[in-house]
């Protein structure tokens, strides 16, 4: 289908962060409206240091630059934490190749050392950095990047707790020790015909913070159905959530399908702002005023998980499941199931 007009992603400010409880709390029913809606919006206002957002595209702008040789000193297959590079084609979405390169960023943890534990925690690990002498600042540039997106995560989800009538804190116990979020710094070529810089899905964490830079390709799928393009807006944050949000809102807020299909390479740079592993999907007991509308509303009802590998092979859509895992980390162990089978195979013979 394609992409219609960009006209219903809204451009939100968020400078009433900063104002008085009335400014904060009319931010908080404006985004959780938008966030019942269509699920995309773009951020500005965002307060992030200025210059960082440039830092992190000429990083990325040096590192694709340099020949594959140098790039595997960071080569995610050899990895059992899934952290570092992958070449175009390696990741898989829906059983379709993801015509993209990119360096993935978790949070740091040294390896799990408990052996009779769940499956999930061997993904707790380090990540693998360029040498200075290649990639000069890579480590601290990524470690900033993280530290800054994680912040700014923080206050949106403080920001949906309030929409959602609940206290701004809810979602602060959730981030413990073993918290595991995300960077990918991604290099797309221009997607050849038939194919997706990255295939259609839903984000699994709790909120996705997205700087596109300045060349389009992100789609969304709205609620009639219609593919639409993400406007691109000058030192701008595109913001969806994840599938822990609407698992623990009961569906009120929904993760929307999008992905990138681009005439032109581009490079963007993704966080996933993720709980710690063993927090569960449980849902929030909320008013009977969203319980009330998920009930209205078809689109709610019906809204789906992302498929497990399992349930993909026995013909189940690819956003089509009607469950979804018990613990995020399960939900981030079904991800690298699905989209990393060889290397699944490979380090932890899955």
């Amino acid at each position: 289908m394609p992409a219609a007009a960009a006209g219903r992603i809204p451009v939100m400010s968020l400078e009433r962060l900063r104002g008085s409880d009335a400014d904060r709390r009319s931010l908080a029913d404006e985004l959780t409206a938008v966030y019942h809606d269509i699920g995309f919006a773009v951020l500005v206002d965002h307060g992030l240091p200025e210059g960082l957002l440039d830092a992190v595209f000429d990083m990325m702008g040096t590192f694709f630059a340099l020949p594959d040789e140098q790039k595997r000193l960071i080569d995610k297959s050899t990895s059992p934490y899934f952290r570092g590079w992958e070449s175009v084609g390696t990741e898989f979405t829906n059983n379709r190749p993801d015509i993209r390169e990119q360096i993935d960023v978790w949070s740091e943890h040294p390896p799990s050392d408990q052996a009779d534990g769940p499956d999930y925690l061997k993904l707790l690990g380090p990540n693998q950095w360029m040498p200075d002498d290649i990639l000069p600042g890579q480590q601290k540039l990524a470690l900033d990047w993280f530290e800054q997106l994680g912040t700014l995560a923080d206050e949106v989800l403080s920001l949906f707790a309030v929409g959602l009538g609940l206290p701004p804190e809810q979602f602060a116990p959730t981030f413990g020790r073993d918290a595991m979020s995300l960077t990918k710094f991604i290099n797309y070529p221009a997607t050849p015909d038939g194919a997706a810089g990255v295939n259609a899905h839903n984000d699994t964490g709790f909120v996705t913070l997205l700087a596109t830079g300045s060349t389009s390709g992100l789609q969304v799928l709205d609620p009639t159905g219609d593919w639409i393009d993400v406007p691109v807006v000058p030192n701008s944050f595109v913001l969806n959530i994840g599938e822990m949000l609407q698992a623990m809102t009961g569906n009120y807020l929904v993760a929307t399908a999008h992905r990138v299909i681009t005439s032109e390479p581009r490079m963007s740079a993704a966080y996933f702002h993720g709980p710690s592993l063993g927090t569960p999907l449980d849902p929030i007991e909320l008013d009977q005023r969203f319980v009330d509308a998920v009930a209205a509303s078809e689109r709610h009802r019906s809204a789906g998980f992302m498929a497990t590998k399992e349930q993909t092979e026995a013909g189940i859509g690819d956003i089509a499941s009607t469950t979804h895992t018990d613990t995020y980390g399960d939900q981030l162990w079904n991800y690298f199931s699905r989209s990393y089978p060889e290397m699944m195979e490979r380090h932890h013979g899955k």
